[in-house]
């Protein structure tokens, strides 16, 4: 028997590693990562090799701006809608007061993006809480810090400035390749009816949350006033507080106020803050003014159905994984990627560059997205004319798709917009509403039809329902209609509604009662609102009107048998006597040119703030010479600021 030498070394037995299990939905998004990684590697470069498209530019004339504000979008829509954004920089003289109380201690709420992650679609957590002042404090000293350690860094930019061009760039190197942290507090959605608007408010109650008493019946009846003056920025309605009352809105008809929607939103920007890719609620469009401050860089992309469907394909494919559980991401507005991803999938994305004193125009169905390149303070709010009637139509069937309710109900605004035939202007979106009418008028006798013959009982003679407002939509009406949305779609049950004896406060639309509960039919019953006869005597006023429009040849605004101004070339501007557009040339020149001040005489360690006022010329961060000597806003000179 041969005895073990206990001398001998023994070999120590190998330890492998075993790397914590990784839970399901790590194990997903790791996957998805992966194949994210596989399909941009060889075409992205970051911000590198970057070339966008530029929108449009409008310049309006004195006599254009001193009129209806809707008019003249609806002047420029057949150029401007094929870009899905466009930009109006109003006339020279242009100066409005900003209104916002910055020595207010009112603080609102921050959302904090994580900048390196946000082509993740994660939801953004809770930032500090600020007043006006102390934000834009702490954003002014953050832009200075990091613009100084970039430069420090190594750049190859001059040692005293850095260009938009450069600010975009880094910022894609950011989202798309950095590994670093890049933490952004952003004060978007502040409700201006809290924290005050930035533009004065009107004294003739054109604004929605104006109340009697701060009304000035005796200027009600004066007429317009003029261009420049102290009442003009109260009362026209290029003020944002104005614009959704204006004369053909149809969001005038909105009584109630609806923040973001007729009611407008400030918000607090910061360095590379960012406003994801979305597209309005209820596809209206939007209407957004820079107050002060850095530049904001704005991408749009044609609100068509083929371009729409485009983004939302990239989109997809991008966050496939994380939308298996999360349908409607798109709709949290938290992603943000590359604009050259659309351009890869054919899609057609523009650019423009919106400086203090500059309106941007979002329109309907239009994704858009975008980010500030340093603090500013900006405001926006929502519009609707009457092309918009299909628009809202698809936004409604879209939301129906996603279980999401919608800001109002289309039903409704669809048949107050029939009550006041009145403000219809033309032919072809008259037209449209009859169009909508008969859709969904032929809709709801079928379905009733078909609920009925299955044995749905028809109880409306037995229960005295309140009848429909259609003049307009008030708080009422609002908080009715929040009690009849469909449990499975969250449309709005505005003519008809299916109920169970098994629930006292569920409802279903006729489209969806099948899905409410497993009682049998027998136990269902119906609810009507409006008759038959009544969305058929709609229709008919409707149609009528459509033809005494047809005869007396009033059409739209760019008819068939008129020709819609075009943007060919760089000379548009000066081809056209009806609109002076700037096709981007000069934009994307500003663009190259501009230069960020970081020099130890700059604006960059001052907060611009003057009692009620936010005033200045380098206090944008951006020197006077580069700005545009049209823009009488920056004329005036800072006199006190905090050190």
């Amino acid at each position: 028997m041969t005895t073990r030498n206990p001398s001998r070394r023994r070999i120590k037995p190998v330890q492998s590693y075993t790397a914590s299990a990784l839970t399901f939905e790590e194990e997903r998004l790791l996957q998805q990562a992966i194949e994210n990684s596989k399909k941009i590697s060889n075409i992205t470069h970051g911000g590198r090799d970057l070339h966008i498209p530029m929108g449009p530019v409008f310049y309006p004339t004195v006599e254009e701006f001193e009129g209806n504000p809707l008019h003249y979008i609806d002047k420029i829509r057949p150029i401007a809608e094929k870009y899905g954004i466009c930009k109006i920089v109003p006339p020279k003289g242009w100066n409005p007061p900003f209104s916002v109380d910055m020595e207010s201690d009112k603080k609102f709420e921050t959302k904090e993006q994580l900048l390196h992650r946000i082509q993740e679609g994660i939801t953004f957590g809770d930032g500090e809480e600020y007043s006006a002042s102390s934000y834009l404090k702490m954003a002014l000293e953050k832009t200075r810090k990091w613009i100084a350690e970039s430069v420090a860094s190594g750049n190859d930019e001059p040692s005293d400035s850095v260009t938009l061009e450069f600010l975009e760039r880094t910022y894609w190197d950011i989202v798309e390749i950095s590994h670093e942290n890049f933490e952004v507090e952003y004060g978007n959605d502040v409700d201006s009816h809290v924290f005050g608007s930035g533009f004065p408010r009107s004294e003739r109650g054109r604004g929605v949350y104006d109340k009697p008493q701060d009304i000035d019946e005796s200027k009600k009846e004066l007429p317009e006033p003029k261009f420049g003056t102290e009442e003009f920025y109260k009362e026209t309605y290029w003020n944002l507080n104005n614009i959704p009352n204006a004369p053909d809105s149809i969001l005038k008809h909105i009584k109630v106020c609806i923040n973001g929607i007729n009611v407008p939103w400030m918000y607090f920007g910061n360095l590379f803050s960012t406003f994801c890719w979305h597209n309005e609620d209820n596809y209206l469009y939007s209407i957004n003014y820079h107050h002060w401050g850095a530049p904001k860089i704005w991408y749009g992309v044609p609100g068509n159905k083929q371009d729409a469907a485009g983004l939302e394909k990239v989109f997809k494919s991008y966050l496939s994984t994380k939308m298996r559980d999360v349908p409607d991401l798109l709709h949290h507005i938290t992603t943000m990627f590359s604009p050259r991803m659309l351009q890869i999938a054919d899609v057609p994305v523009y650019k423009l560059n919106q400086h203090p004193g500059e309106f941007v125009v979002t329109f309907p169905m239009a994704f858009h997205g975008g980010f500030s390149t340093g603090p500013n303070v900006g405001e926006a709010v929502n519009f609707a004319t009457h092309d918009w009637i299909t628009h809202g139509s698809n936004a409604s069937e879209r939301y129906r798709s996603f279980s999401r309710p919608a800001v109002f109900s289309q039903d409704r605004l669809t048949f107050t917009m029939a009550n006041h035939l009145e403000e219809q202007k033309s032919y072809n979106t008259c037209k449209l509403l009859a169009q909508e009418l008969k859709r969904v008028i032929e809709e709801e006798i079928r379905l009733r039809t078909k609920l009925i013959d299955q044995g749905v009982r028809d109880v409306s003679e037995y229960i005295d329902l309140p009848k429909n407002r259609v003049d307009q939509l008030d708080e009422e009406s609002a908080d009715y209609d929040d009690k009849r949305l469909c449990h499975a779609c969250k449309h709005t049950c505005f003519f008809s509604c299916v109920a169970c004896e098994c629930s006292r406060s569920k409802v279903s639309c006729l489209r969806h009662s099948h899905y409410m509960c497993r009682c049998p039919t027998e136990k269902r019953y119906m609810m009507i609102w409006s008759t038959e006869e009544e969305m058929q005597k709609v229709y008919d006023e409707v149609n009528n009107f459509c033809q005494m429009l047809k005869e007396k040849g009033e059409g739209s605004a760019h008819s068939d048998n008129e020709s819609a101004p075009k943007l060919d070339d760089a000379d548009s501007e000066e081809k056209s006597d009806e609109i002076r557009v700037s096709p981007g040339d000069e934009d994307e020149k500003r663009h190259r040119e501009y230069k960020v001040d970081v020099s130890a005489n700059s604006n960059l360690s001052r907060l611009p703030i003057t009692g009620q006022k936010l005033l200045g010329d380098s206090l944008l961060l951006y020197r006077k010479r580069d700005l545009d000597s049209n823009n009488s806003y920056f004329e005036k000179k800072m006199k006190s600021s905090y050190e």
